[in-house]
């Protein structure tokens, strides 16, 4: 046993996980087994030679055989970087995508546009998830008030962590569906939201640690994938100042159905998309008429 070195698990690792075509196998050899050694990945290589012993080679064994069968590294590890932070991840909250800090940077620069307000802004996340996006923002824009809902009681208790960790616990979250944990006379500046948009008939077809893991809530945006967009734009009206902006990460083909469903309040003045690094629309900017 005193054989199998750091290099020489990592070198192995690297053609095993190739076998079973894992994608980036020398990177999730190295996240897995830092993580099962508790180090950086930095550090197994300033310990290369480093022999494992009997019960870290068990360990790891352990965490390779869930990633052959298609588990996410963010799931086993139990974090995911997002945004200059590392979030814990369960089965319980969608692992955070490079495609919504399309999302995060919008509405930052949003904030930092009304930074000369006498109050502080007022910002809602609806479906937060692992609370991701309101947690990124709470901690980069600290003197603004944070709340964020969601179904889940589950990925409320993870959010929660994250807000304590990350962002100083400057969040109030509030349990139940989009807008209903709220009272009649709560009014934000800025409402964001990453909701469900897949349709129903779509998700058969996604990978499989995307459909066989990720939490279906999550993830299924009902028939025609626009469910949730509905039950919020009908609803968000009441919830925003005039003027108020709300900020929908969209699926890459949905700026057309999304231009229609926001033309039929006309309590909204008008909509925007803005392109994320691949270039599609990603996220929809909706203002409430002033």
């Amino acid at each position: 046993m005193n054989d199998w070195t750091i290099i020489k698990v990592l070198s192995w690792t690297t053609s095993y996980l190739k076998k079973y075509s894992i994608e980036s196998p020398r990177l999730t050899g190295e996240i897995l087994l830092a993580h099962c050694l508790g180090i950086k990945r930095l550090d197994l290589y300033l310990q290369y030679d480093r022999p494992l012993h009997k019960n870290e080679l068990s360990g790891f064994k352990l965490l390779i055989k869930r990633r052959i069968q298609n588990e996410p590294v963010a799931y086993i590890t139990g974090e995911k970087g997002f945004f200059e932070s590392d979030f814990e991840v369960s089965h319980d909250v969608l692992i955070p995508r490079p495609d919504t800090e399309t999302l995060v940077e919008q509405a930052l620069k949003i904030l930092k546009t009304y930074q000369g307000l006498c109050r502080p802004m007022m910002i809602l996340e609806l479906g937060t998830g692992s609370g991701a996006i309101i947690v990124s923002l709470a901690r980069a824009v600290p003197n603004n008030l944070y709340f964020a809902s969601d179904i889940s009681l589950a990925a409320l208790a993870i959010a929660k962590r994250n807000a304590e960790k990350i962002a100083r616990d400057r969040i109030r979250f509030f349990a139940g569906s989009w807008f209903s944990p709220l009272g009649g006379n709560s009014r934000f500046d800025l409402i964001v939201s990453n909701p469900p948009y897949i349709p129903t008939a779509d998700i058969q077809d996604l990978e499989s640690e995307i459909k066989e893991f990720e939490p279906m809530l999550a993830l299924d945006g009902g028939t025609d994938g626009i469910d949730s967009y509905r039950s919020i734009l009908k609803n968000a009206h009441n919830y925003l100042v005039p003027g108020g902006i709300i900020l929908l990460e969209i699926g890459f083909d949905q700026k057309e159905i999304m231009q229609s469903i926001s033309g039929q309040y006309k309590e909204y003045e008008f909509i925007d998309f803005i392109r994320d690094l691949a270039g599609h629309n990603r996220v929809a900017l909706i203002k409430k008429i002033d």
